[in-house]
């Protein structure tokens, strides 16, 4: 089997599938510190510290780049083994036995990832871009801690924000062990391992991510 046919072929899409998905999970780790420093509710002075070194070193910027291309290889590989999936089999068996062989997040992942795709254009476009125009424009340090506050003052924000949260927890469920299990990474020893540990992993970081609308609605965090 040549590469082309490895990365065009069911194993090779999940393969880039589990690969990224990892990626995308050691960003969240970061994402979720750097948030995370809000709670301090020191006015978000070591918040905006760390929002402005993650902006500003180059480094970073660098990585920014592959993490969108790992962003944008997820989607297209999920968005491709959907449509392979539904062509394989474009009736239901008579007698559908998936609830006992599976879990309904497990069967949802393409719901799941496309309602965190819509929770991602509401974050990006409001945070990430109002941060770079700040940045390549020369102004002033941009007070992302302030822009925050304010914005999670609007009721329909922090319904969506816990909606996508609540997406992202069911799609970390079943993606964290199964990103492993793709990669090889498959053994009765390690396995249950590794499973605990994608539920702990998944229930922590959206809990901190759902506090964080929450805390500002409700005045928690001045």
């Amino acid at each position: 089997m040549t590469w082309k046919q490895f990365f065009t072929s069911s194993i090779g899409k999940k393969f880039i599938m589990g690969l990224t998905g990892l990626f995308l999970i050691s960003f969240l780790v970061v994402h979720c510190t750097i948030n995370s420093m809000i709670f301090f509710n020191d006015g978000g002075e070591m918040f905006n510290t760390y929002a402005h070194f993650m902006s500003h070193n180059y480094i970073i910027r660098v990585i920014e780049v592959g993490l969108f291309a790992g962003l944008l290889a997820h989607i297209i590989q999920g968005l491709m083994l959907m449509k392979q999936n539904s062509a394989a089999r474009p009736v239901g068996y008579a007698a559908n036995a998936a609830g006992k062989n599976s879990k309904w997040y497990s069967r949802s992942m393409g719901l799941l990832g496309t309602l965190l795709l819509f929770f991602l254009v509401l974050h990006i476009s409001k945070f990430f871009v109002n941060t770079k125009i700040a940045l390549y424009s020369g102004d002033q340090p941009h007070n992302t801690f302030e822009e925050m506050k304010e914005y999670f003052q609007q009721l329909w924000v922090v319904v969506a924000y816990i909606a996508g949260v609540v997406s992202l927890f069911w799609h970390l469920l079943h993606g964290f062990p199964s990103a492993f299990q793709t990669l090889g990474i498959n053994h009765k020893r390690y396995t249950p391992i590794i499973q605990a540990a994608g539920t702990a992993f998944s229930v922590i970081v959206c809990l901190l991510f759902a506090l964080m609308p929450l805390s500002f609605y409700l005045g928690w965090i001045n």
